[in-house]
């Protein structure tokens, strides 16, 4: 039977309620989202061909056994591409999910502590900042501030920190309702204490299946902005840049475009179910409802 209000206990006890076995999302999401990532990690590394070797002659060919995607359309090793346009597609999206799961949680812990009347105001502010497009805000302030890699950053992360507010400002209201909280502040803990060091560890599995589904969103966002053309610029690569490129050669080499799209998509898949599956693997009224 679930603990009722007053017997809520802090996040030691909500994480040992939740172990459990792994959900497949979160196995099948990690092999995805793993492998997608290791092989960008290993391109600072080591690459199948030279990222500067072109072979003109040789260019648009199909996969083989010499060029596993095929070649683009200077003749360069298109594996060996989409892994390097990787590590900017990936770099921008780490960046834009950290800040705003750091704003994000930020103004969750704010609306949730504040007076009623504050509290609710930036609550109505997340809700303003959810309720429009994500890609068309992205692409108004991608435009507005010019291409590149901080306009992108900048337009992704403007999005992700009402998201993250909204997702986490419900759950923490109710942490800071729970007896042991009345208990902290007759201990004399002041409110800001209380948020860091009690509604923080409560929230927390939350956080991370948040940031989890925004990596998913991230890669989407970025990639379609490149696409459209206000990304990164040449010569510098990335995901959406090198779809931008095989668009219009994509009745005579579709794998310029397939190649390089179905990693795009296998990594946003394997966020999105990373994401899935730590939300009932971590959350125990998710857990609860899978058992009941």
């Amino acid at each position: 039977m679930p603990k009722s209000q007053g017997q809520a206990e802090p996040a030691s006890s909500r994480r040992a309620s939740v172990r459990g076995r792994i959900p497949l999302q979160v196995i099948l999401g990690g092999i995805f989202s793993g492998f997608v990532v290791g092989a960008v990690l290993l391109s600072f590394f080591w690459t199948p061909w030279d990222p500067d070797f072109s072979d003109v002659s040789n260019r648009l060919t199909g996969p083989s056994a010499e060029h596993w995607f095929g070649t683009d359309h200077l003749g360069r090793d298109l594996l060996t591409v989409t892994m390097l346009g990787g590590q900017v597609s990936l770099s921008i999206t780490l960046i834009s999910t950290a800040i705003g799961a750091v704003l994000g949680v930020l103004l969750a812990l704010g609306a949730a502590g504040a007076p009623p009347a504050i509290g609710a105001s930036l609550a109505r502010l997340a809700d303003i900042g959810i309720a429009l497009p994500s890609i068309l805000i992205a692409l108004v302030l991608a435009t507005a501030l010019g291409p590149g890699s901080g306009s992108m950053i900048i337009a992704i992360s403007v999005w992700f920190v009402p998201v993250t507010a909204r997702v986490l400002i419900g759950p923490a209201r109710q942490v800071l309702s729970l007896d042991f909280i009345e208990a902290s502040r007759s201990q004399g803990r002041g409110q800001f204490f209380i948020l860091l060091r009690h509604v923080m560890p409560n929230i927390g599995p939350l956080i991370i299946v948040q940031i989890s589904i925004m990596f998913g969103a991230g890669v989407l966002i970025e990639s379609s902005l490149s696409f459209l053309g206000v990304g990164v610029q040449p010569p510098i690569p990335s995901w959406g840049r090198i779809l931008n490129e095989a668009q219009p050669l994509l009745s005579v080499s579709p794998h310029y475009l397939l190649m390089p799209g179905a990693v795009i998509v296998l990594a946003i898949l394997g966020f999105n179910l990373l994401g899935d599956g730590l939300r009932v693997w971590l959350d125990p009224q998710q857990s609860r409802r899978g058992t009941d």
